[in-house]
C-alpha cells in the first residue's frame, strides 16, 4: 500500500474485518471497503471505478476444501473484474515445476492463476518462489532452522535448488505491472539473480548473522509431514504454515524464463543479491521496521469472533480470574509495562509455566509461545503476541488479547491502566474463559491452581515494574 500510495494510485483496500485497519499507518490514505471473496455482491461494489485489480490472497492453512474454496473465490474475482470492466489484473503465485504432481497449495496456486488469466480481463500472473524480508515466512523459516541447530539433520530437499528473491524486487515488479500494455495476458516468472541449494541459502544465513556455518546431513527419511512436525517443533512456524511451504521445496524452485525483463525493466541497481536481501531483513528487524509478518496471518482453527459484551453472558458459563492492583506508579509508565508484554519481555510470572504452554502448543500443531512480536515496544489491533492476538487496543488505556493457541473453548486476557484518585495508579486484569463442552470445564478446573501462581504473580511483577520506572524518573529529575 505505501508504494502504491508513493506512485500516485489512488487506493482502495478490500478487507472483510476494517477494524483491523485502525492502527495501520496508510489506512487513512486509502479507501476502505468492506467484503469477501466469496461474496459477489461485496466484490461488484469493490471493483465500480477500479482500473488495476491486485489479487493477494492464499490460504496457508490446513483446510482440507482450501482448493475449492479458493477456486471460488478467484471464480467470484473473474465474474466481478470483467462486469465491472477492470482494466487489468496482477496476481502473485508460486514458481512451480512444469512437469510432475505439485502439492495441493502450489497446485491450487496455479489453478487461480489460470481462472484470472481466463478472465476476459488482462492479466499478469508473477510467478515468485522463496521471499526472501522480514516477515517472510520462508525468511523466517531460514533463520530459525540456523540459529536454533548448530548441526543440521534435515530432508533431502536442502539440495534441491532454491531462486530466491528478495521481498523489496517482488514489490517492485507488482506496482510497475500496473503499467503493463493492455495486450499482456500471460504468466511472469520472477526471481533474483542467485540461484542456491536450500542449505546454502541456510549458511548464508548464518554468515550474514554472524554465524558459524552449519553442517547440513540430508537424510532420505524425513517425509513432508515428518520435517513439517520438525519445522513446527524448532521454528516459530505453525505446522499449518510449515507443511506447504515444504511441500512446495520437494522439487527445484527456479525460473523458466525471466520475459518480464522486456516489459518491466530490472530495478535501479539490479536485482537484489540473495546475502543482500537477508541483511536488509536482519536490518529492518532489528530496528523494529517490519511492515508486515507472517504472523499477521490469522491461525487456521483459532476463533476470531470478538469477546462479547458482559451482557452477552447470560445464559452462557464463563469462567473469570480478575485481579486488581494499586501502584504508586504514573499510568503512562503502567501503560509501558503492559504495552511491552510478551516477546522478549515474558510475561512477568512463571517463565517455566509459559514455557510449558508454549511447548504443549506446538506439539499439537499450535502457533507456540515463540511467535513472538514485531515491535518491542508497540502493539497495534490485529498484531500476534506469542500465542495471543490483539483484539482491541486503546492505547493507554485498554489491552484485550485473544488466545490463538490449543484450548476447549474461547479464551481472553485483559489489562487496563487508570489513573488513581490521590495519584499513581489501579492496574486490572481479567482473563475471560468460554469453556467448550465438558473438555472446556476440566480444562479450566485443572489449570485452576496454576491460575493462582501466574495471574497474581503477572499482577505484582507488572505493577512492581512500572514502580520502578516511575521511581527512576522521579530520581531523575
Amino acid at each position: 500500500m505505501p508504494r502504491l500510495l508513493a506512485a500516485g494510485y489512488a487506493v482502495r483496500v478490500l478487507v472483510r474485518s476494517p477494524e483491523k485497519l485502525r492502527d495501520v499507518p496508510w489506512a487513512g490514505d486509502v479507501e476502505v471497503a468492506k467484503g469477501d471473496l466469496g461474496d459477489p455482491l461485496t466484490l461488484e461494489a469493490a471493483c465500480e471505478g477500479v482500473d488495476v485489480f491486485y489479487y493477494l490472497v492464499h490460504s496457508m492453512g490446513g483446510k482440507k476444501d482450501f482448493e475449492q474454496a479458493e477456486e471460488e473465490a478467484a471464480q467470484n474475482v473473474a465474474a466481478a473484474v470483467a462486469a465491472a470492466g477492470v482494466s487489468r489484473v496482477v496476481y502473485l503465485g508460486g514458481l512451480h515445476p512444469v512437469h510432475g504432481e505439485l502439492s495441493p497449495h502450489l497446485r491450487s496456486r496455479v489453478e487461480v492463476g489460470r481462472i484470472l488469466l481466463g478472465s476476459g480481463v488482462p492479466t499478469a500472473a508473477l510467478q515468485a518462489g522463496v521471499v526472501i524480508g522480514s516477515g517472510s515466512t520462508s525468511f523466517e523459516m531460514i533463520r530459525h532452522l540456523t540459529e536454533v541447530l548448530p548441526y543440521m539433520p534435515a530432508p533431502k530437499w536442502v539440495r534441491n535448488h532454491i531462486q530466491p528473491i528478495a521481498v523489496r524486487d517482488v514489490l517492485y515488479y507488482l506496482v510497475k505491472a500496473a503499467e503493463l500494455p493492455a495486450e499482456v495476458n500471460r504468466t511472469f516468472d520472477i526471481g533474483g539473480p542467485d540461484v542456491l541449494r536450500y542449505g546454502q541459502m541456510m549458511n548464508g544465513y548464518a554468515l550474514e548473522a554472524g554465524l558459524k556455518q552449519r553442517p547440513i546431513a540430508a537424510l532420505p527419511v524425513l517425509t513432508p509431514w515428518l520435517a513439517s512436525q520438525w519445522v513446527n517443533l524448532v521454528t516459530p512456524i505453525p505446522r499449518a504454515l510449515a507443511m506447504p511451504i515444504i511441500a512446495s521445496l520437494q522439487f527445484d524452485c527456479v525460473t523458466h524464463e525471466h520475459d518480464i525483463r522486456s516489459f518491466i525493466p530490472d530495478p535501479e541497481g539490479g536485482l537484489t543479491r540473495y546475502r543482500r536481501a537477508v541483511r536488509l531483513a536482519l536490518e529492518k528487524e532489528k530496528a523494529g521496521e517490519v511492515e508486515t509478518s507472517w504472523q499477521d496471518a490469522f491461525v487456521e482453527g483459532a476463533v476470531s469472533d470478538p469477546l462479547p459484551s458482559d451482557p452477552e453472558w447470560a445464559g452462557h458459563t464463563v469462567f473469570l480470574d480478575v485481579k486488581e492492583r494499586a501502584t504508586p506508579a504514573a499510568p503512562a509508565d503502567l501503560w509501558r509495562v503492559i504495552e511491552g508484554i510478551g516477546g522478549q519481555n515474558g510475561w512477568y510470572s512463571f517463565p517455566l509455566a509459559w514455557a510449558v504452554r508454549g511447548w504443549m502448543d506446538k506439539l499439537v500443531g499450535g502457533v507456540g509461545l515463540r511467535r513472538g512480536r514485531r515491535s518491542a515496544t508497540r502493539l497495534n489491533t490485529g498484531d500476534a503476541l506469542d500465542f495471543w492476538r490483539v483484539e482491541q487496543i486503546d492505547r493507554g488505556e485498554f489491552l484485550r488479547l485473544r488466545a490463538e493457541m490449543r484450548v476447549p473453548g474461547r479464551a481472553w486476557l485483559e489489562m487496563r491502566a487508570r489513573p488513581a484518585e490521590g495519584g499513581g495508579s489501579v492496574y486490572q486484569q481479567r482473563a475471560v474463559f468460554f469453556p467448550r463442552g465438558l473438555g472446556g470445564r476440566l480444562y479450566w478446573f485443572a489449570i485452576l491452581p496454576f491460575h493462582g501462581v501466574i495471574f497474581n504473580g503477572m499482577a505484582n511483577r507488572i505493577t512492581a515494574t512500572a514502580a520502578a520506572a516511575t521511581a527512576g524518573s522521579a530520581r531523575s529529575a
